[in-house]
């Protein structure tokens, strides 16, 4: 299978029929062999009715049924796990997205990019609601993870099958591929795309999905850069506290011996206040609690890694003499010839 199209879907039951006329017009031109993946996410409209009506019109469309709505990256995932394609290309099915952008995404994958993410240059969408905290969080997300992006929030994006087989994605991470793709050594891309204003049915995003977006943030920049080796980040937030701890401590033992012998007061005075003695304790406590929070990770992350026989790399490619030689079709024998 040349091409899989995965499309997660929730309540979209007026949009479903012009998408699936739309994808058809387009997929049955590129001249490759492809499926479409439509991932019912526990739609409570009429939303499985229209999706088996498109099955039985289009041979190439399958359909998946979740038991409830899990969510968008849920659905996302569900579909990669079931797809075959070659390369794998994501939409939304609220017809903001346009079908007809996907043979010059996979025009540019075929450039040698394992990720082309679209650039909804021009957005048909509300400025406050939508098309502001959307700028704010791709600059943010691509300051964080070091990929940047105009638009890490749109679906339309296409990924070569041996990028996606590596990630795991749960929580809001589907907006983060791009910058997981990287980590597995992905090549990433960007092209702008039509965007459309929505004609049915509702917006599933709003302002209350910043929180999520920003924690899962945070955990994709802990996995880019400390999954790992976790003891390098709570080892440095324990020297933190440390560090201070220690010189606290050292400077109250030094001032007090110097003060017993020369009687010169560089603040051995601050011993009798509560805060001074109290303090530096504190700090080297949190430090060691830091510390040993990293050690637990790092016996966890081994555990993981061992128990399902996950290496810590990605092999993009290998060669090997011998399975080559074993591949090679054998040919009619010959004899060299005399001069």
């Amino acid at each position: 299978m040349d091409v899989s199209v995965v499309i997660p879907v929730f309540n979209e039951a007026e949009s479903i029929p012009r998408l699936a006329e739309a994808l058809h017009g387009v997929l049955s031109g590129l001249g490759r062999s492809y499926e479409v993946l439509i991932i019912d996410d526990g739609s409570t409209d009429e939303s499985w009715p229209r999706l088996m009506e498109a099955a039985r019109r289009y041979p190439g469309f399958r359909i998946i049924r979740l038991r409830r709505n899990f969510g968008q990256t849920a659905a996302l995932s569900a579909g990669f796990h079931a797809s075959r394609g070659a390369a794998v290309v994501t939409l939304d099915a609220d017809l903001q997205n346009d079908p007809a952008d996907i043979p010059s995404l996979l025009k540019r994958m075929d450039e040698g990019f394992d990720v082309v993410s679209g650039w909804r240059r021009s957005r048909r969408d509300p400025f406050i609601s939508r098309r502001l905290p959307s700028m704010l969080a791709n600059a943010l997300i691509s300051k964080v993870t070091g990929v940047p992006l105009h638009d890490y929030g749109c679906t339309l994006k296409v990924y070569r099958r041996e990028v996606i087989e590596n990630l795991r994605l749960y929580g809001e991470m589907h907006r983060f591929m791009p910058a997981l793709a990287s980590w597995v050594g992905g090549t990433i891309a960007e092209e702008p795309v039509n965007h459309h204003p929505r004609r049915f049915g509702r917006s599933k995003y709003g302002i209350s999905r910043t929180l999520r977006v920003i924690l899962d943030l945070i955990t994709v920049k802990f996995l880019l850069r400390y999954s790992t080796h976790p003891i390098q980040i709570f080892g440095k937030i324990g020297m933190l506290f440390g560090v201070p701890g220690l010189g606290i401590l050292a400077w109250l033992v030094f001032a007090q011996v110097l003060y017993m012998s020369t009687g010169l007061d560089w603040g051995a005075g601050l011993i009798k206040r509560p805060f001074w003695v109290v303090t530096p304790f504190m700090l080297i406590l949190f430090c060691m609690q830091f510390i040993s929070m990293g050690l637990l990770a790092e016996v966890q992350i081994r555990t993981y890694h061992e128990a399902q026989s996950r290496p810590i790399y990605v092999i993009r490619e290998k060669f090997d003499h011998e399975e080559a030689a074993d591949a090679a079709p054998a040919g009619p024998a010959t004899c060299p010839r005399r001069p």
